[in-house]
């Protein structure tokens, strides 16, 4: 036996399958029907740990915030203008004139775009820091950004997804300093913006151009009680639930909060074993949202995964005490049915290593890879210690061993870490920074190498698996609830529609270990056809039915045949 095998379960009504270790075949990689456990579930084993590439020695900006913009070759990269240095100079004038300084001016560049094909790097310029913001995609895939430190705190900021589009800045537009803070999309396509260091409080983010008042934000008590010593409900964890209020965890206890009428309509029970926020920093990702054809259940199962953290005192021990503590990070994951008002319980499974400061990154597949991050510490300067190397793969419907460790990488990544799914399936990994500016030489210098990581279903042995969208003759802008057509070539003469799924997937913005929007849909499929060409097939599908599923934007549509994501995902807008 070469070892024991990795059992990657596709879920497409979210049950239970078993799976075994078993002798891998010749090519590395066995598929299995489970017939007569679940109809409509197929498995794909294979031993295959996934590989890492070094994609660019050098981003220019050390990638504290990141995200995946649509329909372009391009990923984002920010971190803060306060430290006035990065690995890149602007082009030229006009350079950033500091504050508080007369006379000083930053001529180094705080803000990328990396294509994510050719590591090229064009620089951008930002006048307001920042430094520990927030961000999300509008319907037309323009990030919205807000908050960050001192003259950034009330900015929101717009980046358009043109060629020669620079950032603008609007300070003063939000009604309270937002630090810290984290943001989500509604329904609607509407923006709200919840807590930040020092103002327990919520606001909608006002449209382009407009400003908030003072009374127009929201007291938010829940935040006041969540708040430690030492905070640890910084960066809350909010996702938008299928019934439109929304999910809200912080430091150990979460609610549903119904953001119209501003009232809290239940409270889950605590999630023990310490804090799970800022700066206990674990991780957190709604699991993926299943979806029927003709969609008309009134209540659709969503699930919320949390995983990792420190004890409450943690920051206390890192950096308020001499000499410093690092005690050891949470192992344990935590999963719960946010629909489920009955009597609703965290599932609480163990990881094979601690980990703090991670990303929780959805896989095209609907498995999660749990990456980045250290085992033991805090987030903040210099107060964590032993990275976690080795990526972690969550199996979601597994009814086995539900957690296996991949092939580590050789470049730590701890606080100030990031990642992003890109269209072919690998995630781009980036950032790393402890150090309260540019260091070269420290325990953890700072880092602006960039990675690439291929997950498990890049087992050459699985290639012939993987089919190719036909872009041009696949619909790519869909209303909500209509039957739209996915065309594709390759994979299997005639696909097995128990073999197959289609997802779509929202780009989070990726910051401190929390991936803000980040959502994963499966589509309800009416039939697969074969196409007019020689070896293609024509998936019919529905759109999800409304924006509490999916919130108007861009996703990215992968087809996915027995658990191996097409050779490149095709950008779908979804909206009323």
């Amino acid at each position: 036996m070469l070892g024991r095998g990795l059992c990657i379960i596709i879920p497409l009504l979210f049950v239970s399958v078993n799976c075994f270790p078993v002798d891998p075949p010749a090519g590395g990689a066995n598929l299995r029907n489970n017939k007569g456990i679940a109809e409509n579930v197929a498995s794909v084993e294979t031993n295959y740990k996934g590989h890492w590439e070094l994609f660019s020695p050098n981003s220019g900006v050390s990638a504290m915030h990141l995200i995946l913009l649509p329909t372009t070759n391009n990923v984002l990269m920010f971190d803060a203008t306060i430290w006035k240095v990065s690995k890149l100079k602007l082009p030229g004038p006009p350079c950033r004139k500091v504050e508080d300084t007369p006379g000083e001016e930053d001529c180094f560049a705080h803000s990328v775009l990396m294509d994510f094909e050719t590591a090229a790097v064009k620089p951008l310029r930002l006048h307001y820091d920042t430094w520990c913001s927030s961000g999300s995609l509008d319907v037309n895939g323009r990030l919205v950004s807000t908050g960050g430190y001192n003259n950034g705190s009330d900015t929101v900021r717009i980046l358009d997804i043109c060629p020669d589009c620079e950032w603008k800045e609007y300070p003063g537009t939000l009604g309270n300093g937002r630090w810290y803070a984290t943001q989500v999309t509604l329904g609607d396509g509407r923006f709200m913006v919840f807590g930040g260091r020092d103002f327990p409080t919520y606001e909608f983010v006002p449209p382009e151009g407009k400003r908030n008042a003072k009374n127009q934000v929201t007291p938010f008590k829940f935040l006041e009680e969540t708040h430690d010593p030492v905070e640890n409900n910084l960066y809350p964890y909010i996702y938008l639930n299928t019934d439109g209020n929304l999910f809200v965890f912080a430091n150990n206890r979460s609610i549903i909060l119904d953001p119209i009428t501003n009232k809290i309509v239940y409270e889950f029970p605590v999630l023990p074993n310490g804090a799970r926020n800022y700066p206990a920093s674990g991780c957190s990702c709604m699991l993926p949202i299943v979806l029927q054809p003709d969609e008309k259940r009134p209540v659709i199962p969503t699930e919320v995964l949390v995983c990792g953290g420190a004890p409450h005192d943690a920051f206390t021990l890192t950096d308020l005490n001499r000499p410093k503590v690092f005690p050891p990070a949470n192992k344990d994951c935590a999963r719960i049915d946010i629909n489920n008002r009955g009597n609703p319980n965290w599932k609480i499974m163990n990881m094979p290593t601690a980990r703090i400061l991670g990303d929780a990154v959805v896989l095209p597949t609907g498995d999660v890879l749990l990456v980045n991050g250290a085992m033991s510490g805090s987030a903040g300067w210099d107060d964590a210690r032993d990275p976690n190397m080795a990526p972690v793969l969550y199996r979601v419907a597994s009814a086995g061993p539900e957690f296996t460790e991949l092939a580590p990488t050789t470049i730590a990544r701890m606080y100030h870490s990031t990642s992003a799914v890109l269209p072919d399936g690998k995630i781009l990994i980036a950032g790393s920074n402890t150090n309260p500016t540019y260091m070269d030489v420290a325990l953890f210098p700072t880092e602006v190498r960039v990675e690439k990581f291929s997950p498990h279903y890049f087992d050459p042995a699985l290639d012939h698996f993987r089919t190719d969208i036909l872009f041009e003759k696949s619909d790519s802008k869909v209303r909500y609830g209509k039957r739209f057509e996915v065309q594709v070539g390759g994979g299997d003469p005639n696909l097995d529609m128990k073999k197959l799924q289609v997802n779509i997937y929202y780009p989070p913005f990726t910051t401190h270990g929390i991936s803000m929007n980040q959502r994963l849909i499966t589509l309800g499929i009416y039939d697969v056809k074969k196409g007019v060409a020689p070896n293609t097939s024509v998936i019919s599908l529905q759109a999800p039915p409304n924006g509490n599923i999916a919130p108007p934007g861009y996703y990215m549509l992968y087809v996915v045949y027995n658990g191996v994501p097409c050779r490149r995902a095709m950008w779908v807008q979804f909206k009323k």
